[in-house]
């Protein structure tokens, strides 16, 4: 079952719930799809809808360090719960060992040696994990410090 066919199931499964978290969790990523969509002309297939949902998680997270900052347990709590949801439509994520694995790979076959080709690998390793909910600051930092 595809991506957008297991959202819509989900979608209505939820509204027989009557499970209203998860119905706009839901839809959110529905509309973030669609405006996606419509900015390239063309239907995303399932590693392009898993970078958007993975933003959206990035945006959350950024969100729930704010709600803590100012003392809103409330919606950080609410904003954690979001990300939980939209983590469940996501393939599992990589290990460390794994990510370490790959970056090693590609340093390997790039040939890079020094921080100047940090560039080129952060390229390649993020080519190679299209589709995978990865935080791009720690392949960063993971690449930076195989690279010194």
């Amino acid at each position: 079952m595809s991506l957008r066919d297991r959202l819509t199931e989900d979608l209505k499964t939820a509204m027989k719930a009557r499970d209203q978290l998860r119905m706009d969790v839901i839809r959110m990523i529905k509309a973030a799809v669609l405006n996606k969509e419509v900015e390239v002309k063309k239907d995303l297939d399932d590693a392009e809808m898993s970078r958007i949902m993975t933003t959206m998680i990035k945006q959350r997270k950024e969100s729930v360090e704010q709600y803590e900052k100012g003392n809103r347990a409330e919606l950080a709590a609410k904003e954690r719960l979001e990300i939980s949801i939209i983590e469940s439509y996501l393939p599992k994520a990589l290990s460390s060992q794994e990510l370490s694995g790959i970056v090693d790979a590609v340093i390997r076959e790039t040939g890079a040696g020094s921080l100047k080709d940090m560039g080129g690998v952060m390229k390649a390793v993020m080519t190679r994990l299209a589709g995978q909910p990865v935080d791009g600051k720690q392949v960063s930092d993971l690449v930076r410090s195989r690279l010194h």
